[in-house]
């Protein structure tokens, strides 16, 4: 009972850390474009299909799929999000606040789930991805990214060097994501892997965006206050080892892309 407690305190500070970013989210979502795009190719060729965009975020690809399907509907937790999304987006998109472990569907409703860059955040990622098993019709796609171990690797190690907080979040590995999705009764069909290096100015540069896309919130941050400027100088200083470009500093994403059928 106090994990489930934990749990859920836990998705409701998400939601109010990507709520506030709701109207910066668009503008730092460079690597949320990139993945969102290169999941349209597995996306099903009929257009008589009901789709569910979970993690739908500000519907900048809810918006996209509503142009080719018959309905669609648009699930995020944060409220904030959902209310940018119903004043920007398409108007005949169904938009549902809720959590992703308890999805208010129908079983076996939805021909495929589309979700970019979202599922990190779920925890436990096992019972999320029942829940959308679930509102899945057999034969059903799941098409998903998400971030894994590894990502962020430059900023972790030069936190680490600092003090013994958390400062990233804790990504699951690439064996793990397997194990998971290619589960019964879901079969991973196709799968992808890559590093994707975006540039910034410093470090701040890079918080700032990482704040910009509600992705600041640690779960097990025992400071939860920001850090001095002292530290900040010195994690700046440990990532300079990275920098190979003058005054370009690498941030890595290890992007894992999967296609999922309920059997």
């Amino acid at each position: 009972m106090a994990q489930k407690y934990k749990n859920n305190v836990n998705r409701l500070n998400i939601a109010r850390s990507f709520g506030s970013a709701s109207q910066s989210y668009d503008i730092s979502a460079r690597l949320q474009r990139f993945s969102g795009k290169h999941l349209m190719p597995w996306l099903p060729n009929r257009h008589d299909m009901i789709g569910l965009d979970l993690g739908s975020g500000t519907g900048f690809f809810t918006d996209i799929l509503a142009g080719q399907y018959r309905q669609v509907i648009g699930l995020d937790i944060s409220h904030e999000m959902l209310n940018f999304a119903k004043s920007h987006r398409h108007k005949d998109i169904l938009w549902v606040e809720a959590d992703a472990h308890k999805i208010p569907l129908k079983s076996d409703s939805i021909d495929f789930i589309y979700s970019n860059l979202v599922i990190q955040w779920f925890d436990p990622l096992d019972d999320a991805i029942n829940e959308m098993l679930r509102v899945l019709k057999p034969g059903g796609l799941m098409i998903f990214s998400t971030l894994v171990d590894g990502t962020l690797h430059e900023l972790k190690s030069s936190w680490k060097q600092v003090d013994d907080d958390q400062h990233v979040i804790n990504f699951k590995t690439t064996s793990e994501v397997n194990a998971l999705f290619d589960n019964k009764p879901a079969k991973l069909l196709e799968k992808k892997s890559q590093d994707i290096i975006l540039e910034y100015e410093n470090v701040y540069h890079l918080a700032r965006e990482l704040k910009g896309l509600g992705a600041n919130h640690l779960a097990q941050k025992k400071n939860k206050g920001l850090a001095g400027k002292d530290k900040w100088s010195q994690m700046a200083k440990y990532y300079k080892d990275f920098i190979k470009c003058k005054d370009v500093h690498p941030a890595t994403y290890c992007l894992f892309s999967g296609l999922v059928v309920k059997l």
